[in-house]
């Protein structure tokens, strides 16, 4: 998940606070702060959950490609069944042993890639919360930043609107 490189905003934030005569600037600092410490929470998230989904699904597909390798087995000695019928010869017992085990096998890995590429599904869809509440953090962090260079209070009550915002995805992303 790309960063958005907020640490100069919030070095400039914070200086203008230090030298403002405005009270309410320092808050916005303080806001800041919370705001980035919530960036940084949601972007852990976020980034271990889009790497989990990818991680279950290359195990999917590794167990597809397993899969895939265990039907042409299965398909090969079923035709060296069936042509050996056709020759009238008997097939061995084992080889019928086998194709059974095959089926039981085809089943057992196909249930493990199914529920690998629904772990992955489950993984991104709490990435997409998370994603977007460290946008929202990011954002409301900007907008702060306009509240300072402006001296508009109007924009730290913006910010704030955003970060809930935040809070409610990262809620969402958590639960």
């Amino acid at each position: 998940m790309p960063e958005v490189p907020l640490e100069h905003t919030q070095d400039e934030m914070m200086d203008r606070a230090h030298e403002a005569s405005e009270r309410w600037i320092l808050g916005v600092a303080l806001t800041a702060a919370i705001l980035a410490a919530s960036a940084a929470i949601a972007a852990l998230l976020a980034e271990h959950h889009v790497n989990q989904a990818m991680i279950d699904q290359i195990r999917a597909s590794d167990q597809w490609s397993y899969y895939q390798a265990k039907s042409f087995k299965s398909n090969l000695l079923t035709t060296k069944t069936a042509i050996l019928a056709a020759l009238k010869q008997p097939a061995a017992a084992h080889d019928q042993e086998k194709l059974k085990k095959y089926e039981k096998e085809l089943e057992e890995i196909q249930e493990k890639a199914r529920a690998d590429e629904e772990s992955s599904k489950r993984h991104l869809e709490r990435h997409e919360p998370l994603a977007r509440a460290l946008t929202m953090f990011q954002l409301a962090i900007a907008v702060g930043a306009i509240a300072v260079l402006t001296k508009r209070k109007s924009f730290w009550w913006a910010a704030i609107v955003l970060g809930l915002a935040g809070a409610v995805f990262l809620a969402m992303g958590t639960l």
